[in-house]
């Protein structure tokens, strides 16, 4: 029988219960995850699972099982605990059993992946995690290519933004990088057009030809786009605000943004 952890002052379970932060998270290398829809979407995405930590007391139907089984099929180590270290570990107000953490991954901007007739949505310096969660959540259905974090801004892995993009952080593509410039040669060479999206500068975003390979940019919630990356973009589009609002959410901006790209290239 499996040696259970039942204290939440083990330093296995303290270590764990740090991924809540940024910085532990850069120290561990690692990211949590919960919640079993999650959970198989990582592991379908093709995540490193590190520790698992499960409690079969707090199982109900099949599927906590059947992730257990496939957790056991990995490297990562499992181990079991009581129901109340899990309900310590877990943000969850009823805890599915399951908690687990994952290796981060470092995805480099070689591998940004860029075919014709493809979407990429490029987010500049984000500070809102679900905001992030919710746009990557969009890119995912809209079929987007990949989606580029242009840093430093929100964390990718934010227990928010994990949740926010509801598994689909694990089904595309997401890049991080500093370096604007490489990242807009990379859509040069590959003859991509980039549009920025702006309240007022452009043409309004009905009227703009969405047809091709296109790189969409979005700006930081605060400042908008950001002086560096002007040179680089070729297009805008326009969203203008009729209403006494004084700015449209980027999560907003992008899921309409993103699915006149889809109306364009992939009509019903």
């Amino acid at each position: 029988m499996d040696t259970i952890i039942t204290s939440t002052r083990n330093p296995r379970i303290v270590a764990a219960r740090k991924l809540d932060q940024r910085k532990h998270r850069q120290e561990q290398g690692r990211f949590a995850v919960e919640g079993l829809q999650l959970l198989g979407m990582a592991l379908d995405g093709g995540c490193l699972p590190h520790e698992v930590f499960y409690c079969e007391a707090l199982f109900t139907g099949e599927t906590a099982p059947a992730l257990l089984q496939q957790f056991q099929r990995t490297p990562a180590e499992l181990m079991a605990v009581s129901a109340e270290v899990l309900r310590a570990l877990s943000e969850r107000d009823t805890p599915q059993g399951l908690f687990a953490t994952f290796h981060l991954p470092d995805t480099p901007l070689d591998a940004l992946p860029l075919s014709v007739g493809g979407l990429v949505i490029v987010l500049d310096r984000l500070r809102d995690p679900g905001n992030l969660g919710t746009i990557l959540r969009t890119a995912d259905a809209a079929g987007a290519s990949a989606v580029i974090l242009l840093t430093p801004g929100v964390d990718l892995y934010d227990p928010r933004t994990v949740r926010a993009s509801m598994g689909s952080l694990f089904n595309l593509p997401v890049i991080q990088t500093g370096d604007a410039q490489a990242l807009f040669r990379r859509f040069a060479d590959a003859n991509w057009r980039v549009v920025g999206a702006d309240a007022a500068r452009g043409q309004y975003w009905t009227e703009l030809d969405w047809r091709g390979s296109m790189a969409l940019v979005l700006g930081n919630e605060a400042q908008g786009l950001s002086d560096d990356l002007q040179a680089g973009i070729h297009e805008w589009a326009a969203l203008p605000i009729h209403g006494k609002a004084d700015s449209l959410n980027v999560a907003v901006a992008g899921g309409i943004l993103t699915y006149a790209w889809v109306a364009a290239n992939h009509p019903a």
